[in-house]
């Protein structure tokens, strides 16, 4: 697949995300829905934030630091739009639960840290 390919079809699967998020958002009562209409709220959230955070991050790479293959850049980008929609429907959780403080933030940003770094470093231990 091509760049421009790659960038086209995030572009329109993100804007489709975007519009069944706002969607879901729209029709889904908090009050009165069960597991279904959460898990279809934050998983809308999920691919939406994924597609936006990932093309967000590959513009900036690739325009901006201009450092790395297309390739690593486009792989990059996309693990850390990842892990970021899954730390901030982690945070959401957490804020619906009652649980949203300083301390489990911090906590849950510890553990996506640490996981950033050991992909980073098992990515120099074992080259492909």
């Amino acid at each position: 697949m091509t760049l421009k390919k790659y960038l086209y079809v995030m572009a329109v699967l993100s804007f489709l995300a975007g519009l069944l998020f706002f969607f879901v958002a729209d029709l889904i009562d908090p009050e009165r829905t069960n597991w279904l209409g959460f898990l279809l709220f934050y998983s809308s959230l999920f691919v939406f934030l994924s597609g936006i955070a990932s093309l967000l991050g590959f513009l900036f790479r690739f325009v901006i630091l201009k450092r790395d293959l297309v390739f690593n850049s486009v792989k990059i980008a996309f693990r850390q739009s990842f892990m970021f929609s899954l730390f901030v429907i982690s945070s959401l959780i957490l804020k619906a639960e009652g649980l949203f403080s300083w301390l489990n933030i911090s906590l849950l940003l510890a553990v996506f840290l640490i996981l950033e770094v050991f992909m980073i470093s098992y990515k120099k231990n074992n080259p492909q």
